[in-house]
C-alpha cells in the first residue's frame, strides 16, 4: 500500500484519482476486515488529498460508507463539522452507500449539519444526496424539504427538486410550499 499512498499523495491529480480508483477496487475485493480497515485508515489519514469533487465523488461510498455500513458512523458528523471543505463533502457523499440501502437518517442529518455552507460544491453534494433520497422514498425528501427548503441555498434545493413534476418544482422556487 506503500505505493498507493505514494499516488495519493502526488501533486498531480490524476495520480491521486488512480490511487482512489485501486482503494476503492482493493476494498472491494478485500474478504478480511482487517484490510478494509487498512485501506480505511489509509483513507482518513489522507483526506487532505482527496482533494477536489471527482476524488470525493468516486470513493467516499465506496470506501468510507461501505465500511461504515454496519459500524459506528459518528466519524461522518465530526467530518462535516469541520472547516474543511472536502472532509464535508466526504461526509455527505459517504452516505450515498446508505441511501442505496434505504437508510436515510444519516443523510437527513448530515444535510442539516451543512444545510447552510457558503461553498456550491457542498450545495450540489447535499442537493443530489435528498435528490437520491427521493428517488427511493419521496415522502422522506418531500417532508424535510417542506420543513427547510426555506432555508436552504437555491442551488442545494433546485439539485434537490430536479426530478420533481414542474409544478410541485415551482411551488418550491417561489416559496409556496
Amino acid at each position: 500500500m506503500e505505493g498507493v499512498q505514494l499516488l495519493l499523495r502526488s501533486p498531480v491529480h490524476e495520480y491521486r484519482l488512480t490511487a482512489l480508483v485501486i482503494l476503492v477496487h482493493k476494498f472491494e475485493k478485500a474478504k478480511d476486515e482487517a484490510d478494509k480497515k487498512a485501506i480505511v485508515d489509509l483513507y482518513i489519514s489522507n483526506l487532505e488529498y482527496v482533494n477536489n469533487w471527482d476524488l470525493v465523488d468516486s470513493s467516499a461510498d465506496k470506501i468510507l460508507g461501505a465500511y461504515l455500513a454496519e459500524r459506528d458512523r459518528s466519524i461522518l458528523y465530526r467530518l462535516a463539522r469541520t472547516n474543511h471543505l472536502w472532509s464535508q463533502r466526504i461526509a455527505i457523499m459517504a452516505t450515498f452507500y446508505f441511501i442505496r440501502r434505504n437508510e436515510f437518517q444519516d443523510t437527513l442529518e448530515i444535510a442539516k449539519i451543512l444545510l447552510k455552507h457558503e461553498h456550491d460544491l457542498i450545495h450540489k453534494a447535499v442537493g443530489w444526496m435528498l435528490r437520491e433520497v427521493g428517488k427511493r422514498d419521496f415522502r422522506v425528501e418531500y417532508e424535510f424539504l417542506k420543513k427547510y427548503y426555506k432555508e436552504m441555498p437555491r442551488t442545494m434545493l433546485r439539485y434537490a427538486i430536479e426530478k420533481f413534476e414542474p409544478e410541485l418544482r415551482q411551488q418550491f422556487l417561489k416559496g409556496l410550499i
